[in-house]
C-alpha cells in the first residue's frame, strides 16, 4: 500500500519506505500511569510521506536512510496529520541503511 492511499481511523495492510528523519525521544506519561518513551520519524516513498508514531524500544531500532515495513499498522489522526504505529498487533521490519 503507497503512503497516499493512506487513511486514518483504520488498520492497514503493508506500509513500506524510507526513513528520512527521526526527532529525539520524549518522556510521556501513559493514561496507565506508566512512563515511556515515545518518538516521531518521517516514513516516505515515492507516492508521499507519513509520521511514524514509534514507542519504547522501537524507537532504537531505526535510524535515517532505513527501510521500514510495518504489517497490520495503525493510522490515525494527530492535529489533523495522519500518523501510522505498528501498533499492538502490527509488526515491523527494519532493513539498516
Amino acid at each position: 500500500m503507497k503512503i497516499s492511499e493512506l487513511k486514518g481511523g483504520s488498520a492497514q495492510g503493508t506500509i513500506s519506505g524510507e526513513i528520512t528523519n527521526v526527532e529525539e525521544p520524549r518522556e510521556v506519561l501513559t493514561k496507565y500511569g506508566k512512563k515511556t518513551r515515545v518518538a516521531n520519524a518521517t516514513l516516505q516513498d515515492d507516492s508521499g510521506s507519513v509520521t511514524l508514531s514509534l514507542w519504547g524500544d522501537d524507537i532504537d531500532k531505526i535510524a535515517s536512510g532505513d527501510k521500514v515495513s510495518i504489517e497490520n499498522g495503525w493510522v490515525s489522526e494527530y492535529k489533523g496529520n495522519l500518523q501510522v504505529s505498528p501498533g499492538k498487533y502490527g509488526k515491523m521490519t527494519v532493513t539498516k541503511a
